[in-house]
């Protein structure tokens, strides 16, 4: 990661976050390793999404496994960075590995959670490729020389704790309330993250446009 161009991340500041990240860097942790490690954890909350469909007798588990792992995920992209800058061994080469694995694990969490809601493959190929879409604004307008814009309404932060709050929900609460009608809230979710994936999108490339046109 380029540490010029960072997340605003609220949790970098925190005493918990700056004594793991000081464990990692005086083991000499790979920031690139750690970003592979997210990503593994991505995909590892994707499989237990699906997992839910497959067996669902195991449903409520599977659900707190998501979520765990989704966490998982976030916790590492925030260290990767803390970790590189700690280091001295922030590079353009880790914004490869800090930009491609982020988008394999939305692809994996929002495919997984499709596979949950009643077998919504594309709507959670839908929101996956919202996601994408976002991420692909924001690195096309830095490229155009705008500044790199982490702005929501539904921005990867944002993405991955309305999936956390969906599963942790779903794993404690009767089966009944996890329904509205004749839909699963998994259903409702995706549909929102995909809305406002793209409305983030959209937004993203018009205050860009507005900036470069100053």
């Amino acid at each position: 990661m380029q540490s010029g161009d960072r997340r605003p991340i609220a949790a970098r500041e925190t005493a918990p976050a700056a004594r793991v990240a000081g464990w990692l860097i005086r083991r000499g942790a790979s920031p690139n390793g750690i970003s592979i490690a997210g990503m593994a954890a991505g995909i590892g909350a994707g499989l237990a999404l699906a997992g839910i469909a497959w067996w669902p007798e195991a449903a409520r588990p599977l659900w707190l496994l998501a979520a765990l792992l989704v966490q998982a995920r976030l916790a590492a992209n925030l260290l990767d960075g803390m970790v590189a800058i700690g280091r001295g061994v922030a590079s353009p080469v880790g914004e490869l590995y800090n930009e491609v694995p982020d988008r394999v694990s939305d692809t994996a969490v929002l495919v997984g959670l499709g596979i949950a809601a009643d077998g919504a493959v594309a709507l959670g190929l839908a929101a996956a490729l919202a996601a994408m879409a976002t991420a692909y604004v924001r690195v096309t307008v830095r490229s155009a020389g705008a500044p790199s814009d982490f702005g929501g309404p539904m921005a990867k932060q944002h993405r991955m704790a309305v999936v956390t709050g969906l599963a942790i929900f779903c794993a404690v609460t009767p089966v009944g309330w996890q329904r509205i009608g004749e839909t699963h809230l998994a259903v409702v979710v995706l549909a929102a993250i995909a809305l406002l994936s793209a409305l983030t999108a959209w937004l993203r490339l018009r205050r860009a446009a507005l900036r470069l046109a100053a």
